[in-house]
């Protein structure tokens, strides 16, 4: 079975130069998530302290290092980047809020670690057109 490829899955497809700074960039943020994952996971004090102080409980903690490994592991298995990066960026969305209103401390790594998973996401979105199916028009 051949399938077919639309003129917005060509486009939306990097080129080389693109699909290697990709990779690039997809390594380097999943091992900064492996790390955040890992310290909020294992119980690192900084962390315990860091969702003490949100106030939701350590309960969401494990979920949040769930989420953060979660993603990064999405965003080293091809074709399911584009996931890793939009899990990844909903995260730091969530990371933002609470650092601005609960922390009232400056969000300035969500904010950038949000701009990179979007990035991600974007640069790979033809993977997911192909997970969530095409756009159609409604007419």
């Amino acid at each position: 079975m051949t399938a077919t490829r639309r003129a917005d899955d060509v486009a939306a497809t990097p080129g080389t130069a693109a699909n290697l700074a990709l990779w690039t960039l997809q390594v380097l943020v999943a091992l900064a998530f492996v790390a955040a994952g890992s310290g909020k996971l294992l119980g690192s004090a900084d962390m315990i302290a860091l969702f003490q102080a949100v106030g939701i409980g350590q309960w969401f903690r494990y979920v949040t290092g769930l989420l953060e490994v979660l993603g990064a592991v999405l965003l080293l298995v091809p074709g399911k980047a584009a996931l890793g990066g939009v899990l990844l960026a909903c995260v730091m969305a969530g990371a933002v809020v609470a650092h601005l209103t609960v922390l009232h401390t400056a969000a300035t790594v969500p904010l950038v670690l949000f701009a990179l998973t979007g990035l991600i996401a974007w640069g790979r979105r033809s993977q997911l057109t192909r997970l969530i199916g095409p756009r159609t028009s409604a007419i």
